[in-house]
């Protein structure tokens, strides 16, 4: 029997190492799966390393429970499920909390969510309730941005400290994304967001801002949301592993049937009928002499 510690220890660090890949998921997933005697204390790892780490980790932790919950299910290990349905509002205070530290996480919630639902692990009930919390922690911290004041030395007549059309790069040096004074977080893609969020902490408001991001964290969250958009694509065009799957989505695509339906169908009989005919002498000969065979 393996050492709970020791096994704790190696589940905690593949959780730190997720990346965008499907193979750090399935590794830390197929990990959990062999030794789900210990499920309790491996379920409590992965909330305390959402607990406890940067942004794009909480992230990929997200993600991976997606997968994790799927490969559980398939293999019959429920317990996971049932402890995953239980923690859920704790799983999403710890990825997008309401302190603005984790802005940029909002859509990965719902998305995880909304597949989550879509898979039947979280009642549509539960997920309606938690999107409308997380829409309330989207508008605060919009509104938190657009009420910011000038900053010392700011233009008064300009509300951000900037003239009109002008922007101010996020990040030391100048080195981050261009934010502009009308810039809104919501509808910005995760990787984006990142940056805007860090570059938008405001001096009188700095003891409540969220800590800002160094260029290699932005720069892996570009490169991690890239990833998992390129896979998304590639997922699109895959057909459902089901008997039917394929005449099902023809089934769907296909349009009502019309009066140019009819026309075409009665073409292509005649052309059936002309080649069925030539296709034998004694066809032709019996539709020569007007016999039907």
């Amino acid at each position: 029997m393996a050492d709970p510690f020791e096994v704790r220890m190696r589940f905690t660090n593949q959780l730190r190492q997720l990346n965008a890949s499907v193979n750090s998921a399935q590794k830390a997933a197929q990990y959990a799966l062999k030794y789900r005697d210990s499920a309790e204390d491996l379920h409590s790892c992965i909330l305390e390393q959402l607990e406890r780490n940067g942004m794009n980790t909480r992230a990929n932790i997200m993600y991976f429970i997606e997968h994790f919950l799927d490969m559980a299910h398939k293999e019959g290990h429920d317990e996971y499920v049932r402890m995953m349905q239980r923690d859920i509002i704790r799983v999403v205070d710890a990825v997008a909390p309401e302190d603005r530290s984790g802005a940029a996480n909002v859509k990965v919630v719902r998305k995880v969510l909304q597949a989550l639902q879509h898979k039947s692990f979280l009642e549509g009930e539960a997920v309606r309730q938690i999107e409308e919390v997380l829409r309330e922690r989207d508008t605060a911290t919009q509104d938190i941005v657009m009420s910011s004041p000038p900053p010392a030395g700011g233009h008064g007549g300009d509300r951000s400290g900037f003239a009109n059309g002008s922007s101010r790069e996020g990040g030391e040096g100048g080195g981050g994304l261009a934010i502009t004074d009308n810039m809104d977080l919501g509808d910005m893609p995760p990787s984006q967001t990142l940056a805007a969020a860090a570059a938008m902490a405001v001096p009188h408001r700095r003891g409540n801002a969220p800590p800002k991001l160094d260029k290699k964290q932005v720069e892996q969250r570009i490169e991690e949301d890239r990833e998992r958009h390129k896979r998304q694509r590639e997922d699109i065009w895959a057909v459902p592993s089901s008997d039917y799957a394929e005449m099902e989505k023809m089934w769907e695509e296909t349009s009502d049937l019309g009066e140019d339906d009819h026309r075409m169908g009665e073409e292509e009989y005649q052309e059936w009928k002309l080649a069925a005919q030539n296709s034998c002498p004694h066809r032709r000969e019996d539709a020569a002499n007007g016999k039907h065979s």
